[in-house]
């Protein structure tokens, strides 16, 4: 048997909403130096970090910014890095954010 942090625990007993495909805007910085931008899908908002899916990958540890409802004047931004980056038998990649603390 495998011991779970309490960090473990509190993680997956958190809330978690399903954001049904809804569209964001990230951007990054590339291997290049270059800021990147992308309009992509977020499958899953937590407590915790976002999960999402892209048609290209993201370097992990990338520093990420999220701005939900982009053309909103009541927009959020929410900045995190790249935990996983894993691709999908489709060819497209499940990108796991974990956001920042502050």
């Amino acid at each position: 048997m495998v011991d779970s942090s309490d960090d473990d625990l509190e993680r997956r007993g958190s809330f978690r909403l399903d954001m049904e495909k809804e569209l964001i805007d990230i951007s990054w910085i590339d291997e290049n130096g270059q800021e990147r931008t992308k309009k992509i899908v977020c499958l899953d908002f937590a407590r915790g970090g976002l999960k999402l899916e892209c048609d290209i990958a993201l370097p992990v540890q990338a520093a990420v910014t999220v701005l939900f409802k982009s053309a909103s004047i009541n927009n959020q931004k929410l900045r995190g890095k790249v935990l996983r980056c894993i691709k999908q038998d489709n060819g497209w990649f499940e990108i796991v954010l974990i956001l920042d603390n502050n």
